[in-house]
């Protein structure tokens, strides 16, 4: 199936022939379900394609035939509903099968899927149906969920139809009503119901640190573009089972769900977990032998504190992470049990993997690593000049050659905001990192955190890498607070492992270990102790919440 896809070899002797030589071919009129999941349906009908499992001790196991039929199926009872070309539907289905029915069944369409997590508010709900124009929304049979579903509709006029997986709930259509008796045969639109490369396909609303979240459009070509994300970072094997443990909701999920995956031969891998728990995920790591894993620190930060000696984890063979910037402790810690160094990398909703640690590189613990095949990266400052070695600047893609492929379309129904992120021939990613000898690229953080104080500039990132170090510090964000005298002082906002009491003398203790550990004038001269940090619903750290509520 890769080989369709590539120009040349897909194997490469070092990190700097395959930058030079990888290449992609983008049919035309390219279209992942009917091209990638019905051809292996027809070739190879047996290939398992998704492996499920929940914390009821369910399972379901998927070959491609059967999601080519169930996906048919789903894309007929659709199109029965009014679903038509370029048409918007919400599905919020966290990890259930029923995600590749629809999220297929909608490529097949060829209308626009809109991933949403299962966190969402009315409000959320609502803004999310106005600005896209919803017509339909797809949830899981959530009560909460669905209630909040119903709050946003009476400021929803776009939306016609709800649809219910699972237990039947009044004003919605219960999918599995109609299902069983539809045709598991879709034949491919064709004329102007057929779908074009540049055509939308996805649209996922960022969950940004601050304001209303962004519209990023994906076109049908988009999932060529995470070969490189599978097949060069995370590593997955043909026939091997690779396990993201990110929820449907986020654009995560098509990172290590479906597309590159299933590219490039790999079963996916779903625990639809009711909540996180680490030793219950390493049992079905062990279970069903999960050959790639990828996750964010975070779940990294829990696993190390588990007996992983408990665990037969024998058929894990690369492990890699992202979503956050990794601090070297848990690198550290996670290959000492495993034997595995985490492979970290870079990107966005807005992109495909960027920034990797890929096959013949040396590891350096806490870098993002190098610059992906197909994306021309540079470290600029203000004025929009390269920085030197060493010099911490924004990460812009630059778009001399042309735009890479999985690059976004767009911000929908936002001309003003596209053109502003990609002024001067450049797509600015709001994120700074600097640049070793070596090449090697390290996070910094986004440019509305960095602290100055007194003539300093101060990477929140990485104060938080070196009180995330001390026993005590189970999570923290690190942000500026106005000072007459030295324009902002450092803060740290800690919440405490068990067994620690937020007193000052931890606080001086923490503030102690920041000056052994970096240079003395970051160390936190504001230390809170709370017992949640604000997050996004993404998960990740609002800082601008912090920061809004110690201005006031």
């Amino acid at each position: 199936m890769l080989k369709k896809y590539i120009e040349g070899s897909l194997e490469f002797s070092s990190y700097e022939e395959m930058r030079e030589k990888f290449s992609i071919k983008i049919p035309e009129n390219f279209n992942f379900a009917y091209d990638v999941v019905d051809e292996y349906a027809g070739t190879e009908p047996n290939r398992t394609a998704l492996v499920w499992c929940d914390d009821n001790d369910e399972e379901r196991y998927f070959s491609f035939f059967d999601l080519a039929e169930a996906s048919a199926k789903t894309a007929n009872f659709l199109k029965e509903r009014g679903i038509k070309k370029g048409d918007r539907v919400m599905i919020i289905l966290r990890r259930r099968y029923e995600f590749w029915f629809f999220l297929l069944a909608l490529h097949k369409i060829g209308a626009i899927a809109i991933p949403a997590t299962t966190m969402l508010l009315a409000k959320d709900v609502e803004y999310r149906n106005k600005a896209a124009n919803v017509k339909m929304i797809v949830t899981v049979d959530d009560e909460s969920l669905q209630e909040e579903v119903e709050k946003s509709l009476e400021n929803s006029p776009s939306v016609e139809s709800l649809v219910t997986i699972g237990k039947k709930r009044k004003g919605w259509i219960s999918f599995y009503d109609f299902y069983g008796s539809e045709s598991p045969i879709f034949k491919r639109p064709s004329g102007e119901e057929g779908t074009e490369n540049s055509d939308i396909m996805l649209l996922y609303f960022t969950s940004g640190t601050s304001g209303y979240p962004k519209m990023v459009e994906h076109n049908f070509s988009y999932p060529l573009g995470h070969i490189v994300t599978a097949k060069y970072w995370q590593g997955v094997l043909n026939g091997g089972l690779h396990l993201t443990v990110a929820e449907t909701g986020w654009a995560k999920a098509v990172w290590g769900k479906i597309y590159g995956q299933w590219l490039c031969g790999s079963a996916v891998f779903v625990y639809d977990m009711n909540s996180f728990v680490p030793a219950k995920l390493l049992e079905k790591m062990a279970k069903y032998k999960v050959t790639t894993f990828c996750a964010p620190p975070t779940v990294y930060r829990y696993l190390v504190r588990q007996n992983l000696k408990k665990f037969d984890l024998s058929n894990l063979k690369c492990c890699a992470t992202a979503g956050e910037a990794l601090n070297d402790e848990i690198f550290n810690k996670f290959y000492e049990l495993t034997g595995h160094k985490l492979k970290e990398g870079y990107g966005q909703t807005e992109l495909t993997l960027t920034i990797g640690n890929f096959p013949g590189m040396e590891i350096k613990p806490g870098s993002m690593g190098k610059p992906a095949p197909g994306y021309n990266i540079d470290i600029v400052d203000s004025q929009g000049n390269s920085c030197p070695a060493g010099e911490t600047g924004e990460i812009v893609i630059r778009l001399e050659k042309g735009r890479p492929f999985g690059m976004f379309a767009g911000y929908y129904k936002d001309d003003e905001l596209t053109a502003k992120v990609f002024e001067g021939n450049l797509y600015h990613t709001g994120d700074t990192a600097y640049k070793d000898q070596d090449g090697y690229y390290w996070f910094v953080g986004r440019t509305d955190d960095m602290i100055k104080s007194a003539g300093y500039r101060i990477s929140p990132f990485e104060v938080e890498s070196v009180l995330q170090k001390h026993p005590a510090v189970l999570e923290c964000a690190v942000t500026g607070v106005l000072d007459p005298k030295r324009g902002q002082v450092v803060k740290a906002t800690i919440v405490l492992n068990e067994g620690f009491t937020g007193d000052t003398k931890l606080s001086r203790d923490l503030q102690a270990f920041v000056k052994e550990n970096t240079a003395s004038y970051k160390y936190p001269r504001i230390i809170e102790f709370v017992e949640e940090l604000p997050k996004t619903i993404s998960g990740k750290i609002r800082r601008v919440e912090i920061r809004e509520k110690d201005s006031n």
